[in-house]
């Protein structure tokens, strides 16, 4: 390694351990807990480090950087010194308070624009990428009033709800901070360029992934445990039985968050995850007051609208805080650790030129069995599970390479179809 200033000499024993393969964030903490700053790590024999975290972890972490990982530090320590642009290590104070409650959080994050939005009081607002019109219509509204509330708003930078979170969030003081799944130099969907950059200068934008890191299916799960570790709680808009911010719901409910959920016609597709977690036990809510009103969150400057009896809890409800640990976020951990990265179609960076592809054929089996279930017209969730018994988490993921490839495009209505090329 070439000769570096202290502070960049710190960056890279932190940055060699988050990208060491195989070596997990809970893994990570418990070293860090028993022998300090990672150069402490580095100093450790194999079974000093075995006997706290385990053989595989401490092979992982004292296995040799790569060939490029001297152009890889290069590359992040001149990101940083980029305007706006932060990395923040897991023993720095600039850490987010709020993910240091979770069992494993990131050792090194990539933020882009205010710092201070990761240190304030905040609210999840997630749901449907194909949102309805009336979705992101409430998506707007509940985002907009929380964060003139001063409540920071986060969301994942999605299409349908996650962008209309955002574009919220942006209309008050509370700001609005935004969680991806791809390295923080990237912006995916490509559709979000414009309001990427406006989050960058005006909230922020949150990446524990490395610099150029594309979009891949299995990052989308692990950027909602970040989300989930973020707030105070999460409100879900508009999620189909099998959307993936169920996920969200159940990450951020065994970390003790408070889950609330707007209700809907019970023909809509789109309500039917959202009366799936109320009947479990989440908050039924229909204004943003009783979101702020439930988690203690005075509104500045404003009347409290009356909550009535909407946002009532249930004595063996699901989603409790008392409950940390459900079977079904075990359920959803267990799925959730055996799906594979699989690498799809490439994010695109911020300030390049949108440019087609063709896509190549499914490598995953799974992806290639539902690719083969699908039509050319509107299918469901619901039927697409039945043709293919596909698990939920199996199938959503599924979903999301084939979409990220090019070979289906989703419909409003929660809705799909094999795309006209495929």
């Amino acid at each position: 390694m070439h000769t570096l200033p202290a502070t960049d000499i710190e960056l890279a024993a932190w940055l060699r351990l988050a990208l060491a393969p195989g070596l997990k964030p809970g893994a990570l903490r418990l070293l860090l807990g028993a022998f300090g700053l990672p150069e402490a790590i580095f100093e450790q024999a194999p079974e000093a480090l075995a006997e706290i975290a385990g053989a595989a972890a401490a092979s992982a972490a004292l296995a040799p950087t790569g060939p490029d990982f001297d152009a890889q530090l290069d590359a992040v320590i001149a990101w940083r010194e980029q305007p706006g642009n932060q990395v923040v290590t897991l023993d720095d104070p600039a850490y987010p308070p709020a993910l240091l409650t979770m069992p494993d959080p990131p050792p090194l994050l990539y933020i882009k624009g205010r710092l201070n939005l990761l240190h304030t009081r905040a609210v999840a607002l997630v749901g449907s990428r194909s949102a309805t019109p009336q979705g992101v219509e409430d998506a707007e509204r509940f985002a907009r009033e929380l964060s003139v509330a001063g409540v920071t708003v986060v969301s994942g930078l999605a299409l349908g709800i996650d962008g209309a979170a955002h574009r919220g969030g942006l209309q008050g003081i509370g700001g609005t901070v935004a969680v991806i799944g791809t390295g923080a130099d990237l912006v995916y969907p490509a559709a979000h360029h414009a309001l990427a950059r406006q989050i960058a200068v005006q909230g922020a934008i949150l990446s524990e992934w490395p610099l150029g890191t594309p979009a891949r299916a299995a990052h989308f799960p692990q950027r909602n445990r970040l989300i989930a570790g973020l707030v105070s709680g999460v409100v879900i808009v508009e999620a189909a039985m099998r959307s993936g911010s169920l996920i969200t719901a159940r990450l951020a409910n065994e970390m003790g968050r408070d889950i609330f959920a707007l209700p809907g016609s019970i023909h809509a597709p789109l309500s039917r995850g959202c009366h799936r977690i109320i009947k479990q036990g989440a908050k039924l809510v229909e204004t943003p007051d009783e979101v702020l009103e439930e988690l203690g969150f005075a509104r500045q400057a404003a009347p409290r609208a009356a909550s009535g009896s909407a946002h009532a809890t249930f004595s063996n409800r699901a989603f409790s805080r008392n409950t940390p640990t459900g079977s079904g976020a075990a359920a959803d951990r267990a799925q959730l650790a055996a799906l594979q990265p699989t690498e799809a179609s490439p994010a695109v960076s911020a300030e390049a030129p949108l440019a087609a592809a063709t896509p190549c054929p499914p490598a995953n089996p799974e992806a290639q069995r539902l690719l083969a279930a699908l039509g050319h017209s509107p299918t469901t969730l619901e039927i697409l599970a039945t043709r293919t018994e596909m698990e939920d988490a199996d199938l959503q993921t599924a979903l999301l390479q084939l979409e990220l490839a090019g070979h289906v495009t989703m419909l409003p209505g929660g809705r799909f179809m094999r795309a006209s090329h495929g």
